[in-house]
């Protein structure tokens, strides 16, 4: 009985709480100027509560009943979707505010290897899951175990607690908060809460949307009210009502939603909008969330939305584009210099064919540098390549430099030394030179060193990441798409399920607030007969667990028809087998023993018409990268054997 009347004691205050709410509401005119943050507190609290009474119910209704009885199966998942109603609610601010207990609440699996930006600290780490989502997927198994779905919620229901905390709500006094809270909030939108991405049931994706759009209204209403000086503007508030009107036109149906206007039309501007107010009002934030993200990007479809890399290394302090423009040159030329490599026949164009997009498309795998075998992994692009904070396709390195001096030393690649790598170079005066001229820009490398090459590499080729696609223009406003590229995008996003793991706007694995790498089992074949999975084990070579066993890091889809042939492997040879790979489950679709695929092993029935819009959709994604013309001499050497080395080396 005690239990009983806590619970009750506690709706009464509910009813206190709304009650006092509205009374604020009306006399929020009388509000001192900027600012009275216990209203906008206060509404904080109720949220919270709110929903810690839902959890309770739902804890106290699991417990109390046998999970045999099909009935109760069915009530339980009723009030798990209307528990996921009222998360969106409060997920504004809990998702920013505190990322690492939001994942207990409604973290989306069961296990979780970490593997953000800040891998470049510390190494990765297990984190289980638990929450309503992973609650609600356990429903659908095969055997359902009451033991674990009670810990699931209760894991959920303890971690609540944590956002009453006063190092939490210290953040609410201020309006700094507010902003960076909205700023993930809209990028969510656009690539998250509305993909299914952690809503496992697809007929709530769209209602659960149209409930937080709403619900965050009343967030806007308050901070407003609360924040006189630094509130959100009227052209804001008009925007995001004309949001709102538009959902009311959507149907409930996430496959016939459509994501192309959405974005364009609605989250785009909202968040030019947001971020115009962050510059204007000087906010400035310490949460790791904000790690990436650039408050100077005006769309989130800008190649400035978010940093993952340091493309110039080395010479990060050069700020003068006349001395970056030397670095690029240099670069250039080590980029097509087959002195880097042991036999002086290799050179970074030798695999990453700039007439190619940068990768090497006649062949599954590029040549192995004894010039027999073939290399175990397809050439990735270098194109968009630094938007990725981890790289190589199973994580190994978290900077672009390291990647580079990697394949420079690797035996099966280009097979030399640090040593003699730079013996060779300072051979040549014209390279000895160049790079001695812009030592005084880089004092924490006083000495010539493998850094400076590697960094005048990265430099260089990062120059063709920074152009944009058909559907940017597009979602900028700048040009228009054809109707068959619209559809395609909206089945990219809904039914044919790409958009929960490529994620907009990088179409890479990288989501907000961007700052992790996700990396995905599929169980790509070892060639197109199916018999058995591929035998790299991927990014278990580097961080082994189970989970890890056959992942790779997702890449971008952008340029992807210029980047044929596809997955770790090379294994498909055109866009049609890859789609056809996805629409039979991958690997374990068709019959593969992949126990921890994470791609859904279920047939997403594409007609011919969604697959040919879908590649229509790919393909404006392709980006008008300038091709330029190799050098078309090296620098010459005093040791004269060097000197017969040709410009992109021999093969």
């Amino acid at each position: 009985m005690s239990g009983f009347f806590s619970l009750n004691t506690f709706m009464v205050k509910q009813l206190l709480y709304t009650f006092s709410f509205f009374i604020l509401l009306l006399v929020g005119t009388s509000f001192k100027k900027d600012s009275n943050s216990s209203l906008y507190e206060d509404f904080y609290r109720r949220n919270l509560e709110t929903f810690e009474v839902s959890q309770n119910k739902l804890l106290w209704y699991i417990q109390s009943n046998d999970l045999n009885n099909v009935y109760i199966l069915k009530n339980i998942k009723q009030k798990i979707d209307s528990l996921r109603i009222e998360l969106k609610a409060i997920d504004f601010w809990l998702r920013y505010l505190e990322p690492i207990s939001y994942k207990l609440i409604n973290g989306p699996l069961p296990v979780e290897w970490e593997t953000e930006v800040f891998e470049k600290f510390e190494k990765p780490y297990k984190r289980l899951g638990a929450g309503i989502t992973l609650a609600q997927l356990h429903l659908d198994e095969d055997s359902i175990s009451k033991t674990k779905l009670v810990e699931l919620v209760r894991t959920s229901e303890r971690t609540i607690k944590t956002f009453y905390q006063d190092s939490i709500i210290y953040n609410l006094k201020k309006p700094d908060h507010f902003f960076f809270c909205n700023r993930l909030y809209l990028l969510n939108l656009a690539a998250i809460y509305s993909t299914g991405f952690e809503c496992p049931n697809t007929e709530q994706i769209i209602p659960e949307l149209k409930s937080m759009v709403n619900n965050v209204r009343n967030i806007y209403t308050v901070f407003n009210r609360s924040f006189n000086n630094t509130r959100l503007t009227d052209d804001y508030d008009s925007k995001y009502n004309q949001l709102i009107q538009f959902l009311n036109t959507q149907s409930n149906n996430y496959e016939n939603f459509n994501h192309f206007e959405f974005i364009r039309d609605y989250i785009n501007p909202l968040f030019a909008i947001n971020q115009s107010l962050i510059r204007k009002y000087n906010l400035k934030s310490n949460n790791n969330q904000d790690y990436s993200l650039n408050s100077k990007a005006t769309s989130i479809f800008s190649k400035s939305l978010y940093h993952s890399q340091n493309t110039k290394g080395v010479y990060s302090r050069i700020s003068d584009q006349n001395v970056l423009s030397q670095v690029e040159a240099l670069g250039k030329l080590f980029f097509y210099d087959p002195i880097l490599s042991g036999n002086n026949m290799r050179s970074c164009a030798s695999c990453h064919k700039p007439n190619e997009f940068y990768t090497d498309t006649n062949f599954q795998t590029s040549l192995h540098y004894d010039r027999v075998q073939r290399l175990t992994r397809n050439t990735p692009t270098l194109i968009n390549s630094n938007f990725n904070h981890l790289l190589m396709l199973d994580g190994k390195h978290i900077t672009l430099q390291n990647q580079t001096k990697d394949v420079m030393t690797n035996k099966n690649e280009m097979s030399s030394t640090e040593k003699e790598l730079l013996e060779k170079i300072l051979s040549c005066s014209d390279y000895k030179k160049a790079l001695k001229k812009l030592l005084k820009y880089t004092p924490q490398e006083p000495e010539i060193s493998i850094e400076h090459v590697s960094s005048a590499i990265t430099y260089y080729y990062s120059k063709f990441s920074k152009h944009s696609s058909r559907f940017d223009f597009a979602m900028n406003l700048q040009k228009d798409l054809s109707r068959n590229e619209e559809q395609g995008f909206n089945l990219f996003m809904s039914k044919a399920q790409c958009g929960t793991c490529h994620f907009v706007p990088q179409f890479n694995g990288v989501k907000p607030p961007y700052v992790g790498s996700e990396f995905e089992v599929l169980g790509v074949p070892k060639d197109t007969l199916y018999k058995e999975p591929s035998e790299d084990v991927g990014r278990y070579e580097v961080n082994p667990a189970n989970e890890t066993h056959r992942a790779f890091r997702t890449g971008t889809i952008r340029n992807s028809s210029k980047t044929k042939p596809y997955m770790h492997n090379g294994v498909f040879k055109d866009l049609n087998q890859v789609i056809e790979f996805y629409n039979g489950g991958g690997g374990s679709g068709r019959g593969l023993n992949v126990s921890n695929q994470t791609l859904s092993g279920d047939s997403l029935h594409l007609t011919n018409t969604e697959k040919s819009n879908l590649i229509a959709f790919i393909q404006s994604l392709d980006e008008d990268i300038p091709l330029e013309n190799p050098p078309l001499v090296l620098p010459k050497s005093s040791v004269k054997s060097l000197n017969k080395r040709k410009v992109s080396g021999e093969y």
